[in-house]
């Protein structure tokens, strides 16, 4: 989902992300609909007409997000967001991109009781938990720095 709220994982072993082979799309009241097979971006459109789809990989703070062509098909395996049309020129923030990670993650958690796979959800005050965790390379007399 861009540079910020994507669902998070730690990479210790003990907590990962397990996704289905399907295209998810989080409507605006935060219901998620899965499609297993591709679908075209125009049939979604077609039961919402005041909205627009765009792909949670095209999502960036600061940016106009772009809308997914009609005639495009949605990809197994990423996740869209319906949004309405009136955002169609807005820019993205940091808060409105955290509020699509949180409705994304309680989506698809609640979505667990359906196939028992298990996803994080965003933690319960509200807030997005992105990690920032940076290893820093070894360095050698403080003048190289080995990779």
């Amino acid at each position: 989902m861009g540079n910020c709220a994507a669902p998070q994982y730690k990479n210790n072993g003990a907590n990962y992300l397990n996704w289905p082979a399907t295209a998810k799309i989080i409507h605006l009241d935060g219901r998620l609909q899965e499609f297993k097979q591709p679908t075209k971006a125009k049939r979604i459109l077609f039961e919402n007409p005041n909205c627009f789809i765009c792909s949670s990989e095209s999502m960036f703070i600061g940016s106009q997000v772009p809308p997914l062509p009609e005639d495009e098909e949605l990809q197994v395996g990423q996740i869209y967001f319906l949004m309405p049309i009136s955002k169609l020129q807005a820019t993205l923030t940091l808060q409105e991109l955290c509020s699509l990670a949180i409705k994304a993650s309680s989506a698809i958690s609640h979505a667990t009781g359906k196939n028992g796979l298990k996803y994080p959800a965003a933690t319960s005050n509200g807030c997005c938990e992105v990690p920032i965790e940076f290893q820093a390379p070894a360095r050698q007399n403080d003048r190289r720095i080995e990779y």
